[in-house]
């Protein structure tokens, strides 16, 4: 009676042949796996650490590779110990002299089917490394969380706010707006004499959010923790000249063009705008 191993030897076979192409495929894995790991490291650091697994993961994609969401969180968190880094934002508000309030047309309805029909707006403070307060007042259009404006000075004034809007009108010629829907909180700013009348004067339909209540404007408290976290908390800022350009930089360019936005199904602003795929 013949053997195995006899069989083997008759048709030029290597008794160990399966156990060979079992261990190359085994080494071409961890090669894999290596490979896959010396990225997500590379776009890890390359961003300050601020980027949790999803966002790695829509970058992995872009550059061509095939894995899963929880396959990308196992290796960072299990294997690689990279956490995103993030801070507890408290919640702040200030009461100011009211002029005219208007109720919450927007309503928690953070959806847009085209461009220019919901802005929402809102400010929030920034430091230097002396201390010193900047405030910046920052638009957003909610069809594709685009930042259409922002500006960021040494006051937190009304004209502040009816400052940044107009750079928004500006930057949108031909806009309809009758069509549009501008929300914000009931800071004294957006509800002083000088804004509503501007609004008014343009046809712009202002909806504000109830008083000390942040979910009403969560995409822009979304959009100022993304700022703190991926920029401000990362550096220091020695002069105001160097943090305006900083701001000025993430929003019009990393946070349109760079970063995916997971509202977007993980396209940047721009691509969800133009429809890159």
């Amino acid at each position: 009676m013949y053997g195995p191993r006899w069989l083997l030897r008759r048709f030029n076979i290597c008794p160990n042949a399966n156990y060979n192409y079992l261990k190359n495929r085994k080494a071409e894995y961890q090669q894999y796996k290596e490979d896959i790991k010396s990225s997500i490291g590379e776009i890890y650091h390359s961003y300050g650490g601020v980027d949790g697994y999803r966002t790695v993961h829509a970058y992995l994609v872009r550059r061509g590779h095939k894995i899963s969401r929880l396959t990308v969180h196992k290796y960072m968190n299990k294997e690689m110990h990279l956490f995103s880094i993030s801070r507890k934002k408290k919640p702040t508000y200030e009461c100011g002299t009211v002029h005219k309030v208007f109720k919450n047309r927007l309503n928690q309805d953070f959806t847009a089917d085209g461009i220019n029909q919901k802005w929402c707006t809102d400010f929030t403070y920034l430091f230097l490394a002396d201390g010193n307060k900047r405030y910046n007042c920052s638009l957003i259009d909610l069809h594709d969380r685009s930042i259409v404006a922002s500006i960021t000075d040494r006051h937190i004034t009304a004209d502040l706010a009816k400052r940044t809007l107009q750079k928004a009108i500006d930057s949108k010629p031909g806009i309809n707006f009758s069509n549009l829907l501008v929300h914000s909180d009931q800071g004294s700013q957006y509800t002083s004499k000088e804004f509503t009348e501007f609004c008014e004067t343009l046809g712009i339909t202002q909806s504000m959010s109830k008083a000390g209540y942040p979910y009403d404007n969560a995409p822009m408290e979304r959009y100022f923790n993304t700022l703190k976290n991926d920029l401000i908390y990362q550096h220091y800022y020695h002069t105001e000249q160097e943090l305006y350009a900083a701001i000025e930089d993430f929003a019009y360019v990393h946070y349109n063009h760079v970063r995916p936005h997971s509202y977007n199904n993980y396209k940047t602003p721009y691509e969800a705008r133009h429809g890159v795929t």
